[in-house]
């Protein structure tokens, strides 16, 4: 098992996240847009990606531009 599997990205700092390649990590977080639930989608240096409806939609989004998605609460 590789070193990275271990990580706890929750605990990574914004150099680690850095190293871990902003093209090929982006993560989920829930937001309101318009007082409704959204999902955005953020490069690992927190810039904006897009917007979705449904969080399933936004992971599976993440993966087919062939990037590792990560969930944040």
């Amino acid at each position: 098992m590789s070193q990275i599997a271990n990580i706890d990205i929750r605990h990574l700092t914004e150099a680690q996240l850095m190293q871990l390649g902003v093209a090929q990590l982006a993560y989920v977080k829930a937001v309101l847009v318009g007082g409704t639930r959204a999902y955005a989608i953020h490069a690992a240096d927190g810039s904006p990606m897009a917007v979705a409806d449904d969080e399933q939609v936004a992971m599976a989004a993440i993966r087919q531009h062939e990037m590792v998605a990560a969930l944040v609460h």
